[in-house]
């Protein structure tokens, strides 16, 4: 049987209200390492909240451009023993033989995209250079229908409800139908989750669905989004520089200030219907 997955942690805290000083419980949103080797190769650590975890692995495998695509991964393995008895934080990925990274020249890579020295160019450029296909140019999404969309991706995060700290990313198709939505601590966890998501059950490309995020869109998010085909990306909050200039340079729709019925474009306007 499947260990538990504990996605919020109960803990004891006082709260000032008014004058008043008060003992009482509060969730925290949980926060645990997650390990994900290639066979037994460590490639990469991520701070992420427990759930979805083979989604999590499957998603950052394909959007960081280790696998092309489904067929590339024989197995994904969330690993349950530890030395505490408890849950294992590993997931286990066994490749094609062709798909094995070059692990020396993986790990230069994931150092290199973390630092602050990266300069732009250099970064659109590698993206670029492994794109699988440019954003589907005829979809098309209705205004009226977007700003609908917060309020439906808000019912739905059901440990941010407990906990206040979480992100949300989550799909919607043409007629607003709600897909599939993951919560976590890092905004990039969150679409890795529903992008692996997709590539776990045959869906990617994601040419006919709007990724919705409950926090900004970074360079790094529209970079995943146009890696999964991805045509239209909205947030309610703002874009970085880097990410307008992704998205403007390699078609992609992105939205940001998606609140209440007012709403920004900063690139492929076309997408949007009124």
């Amino acid at each position: 049987m499947a260990p538990k997955v504990r996605s919020a942690d109960l803990t004891q805290v006082f709260e000032w209200n008014d004058g008043e000083l008060a003992r009482r419980e509060d969730f925290l949103a949980a926060e645990e390492p997650l390990e994900i080797r290639v066979g037994e190769n460590p490639l990469s650590v991520t701070m992420r909240t427990p759930g979805h975890d083979v989604e999590l692995a499957a998603g950052f495998l394909f959007t960081e451009g280790l696998v092309r695509g489904r067929d590339e991964i024989h197995a994904l393995e969330n690993s349950t023993t530890d030395d505490a008895g408890k849950r294992g934080n590993v997931v286990q990925a066994k490749l094609v033989p062709e798909a094995e990274p070059d692990f020396d020249k993986m790990r230069r890579h994931f150092f290199a995209a973390s630092s602050c020295g990266i300069c732009g160019k250099a970064s659109i450029d590698s993206v670029r250079s492994r794109l699988l296909g440019a954003p589907d140019s005829d979809f098309r999404i209705d205004s009226r229908l977007l700003v609908k969309l917060p309020e439906r991706l808000r019912s739905s995060q059901e440990v941010f409800e407990r906990t206040g700290g979480l992100h949300a990313a989550a799909l919607f198709g043409r007629q607003g139908d709600l897909l599939v939505v993951r919560e976590d601590i890092g905004r990039h966890n969150a679409v890795d989750k529903v992008v692996g998501w997709a590539l776990l059950n045959g869906r990617v490309p994601i040419s006919d669905c709007v990724l919705l995020l409950s926090g900004r869109g970074g360079f790094e998010i529209v970079q995943k989004a146009i890696v999964a085909g991805i045509p239209v990306v909205a947030s309610v909050s703002a874009p970085s520089s880097l990410a307008v200039q992704l998205a403007r340079e390699l078609r992609l729709t992105l939205i940001g200030f998606l609140r209440d019925k007012r709403f920004v474009i900063y690139a492929g306007e076309e997408r949007v219907t009124k």
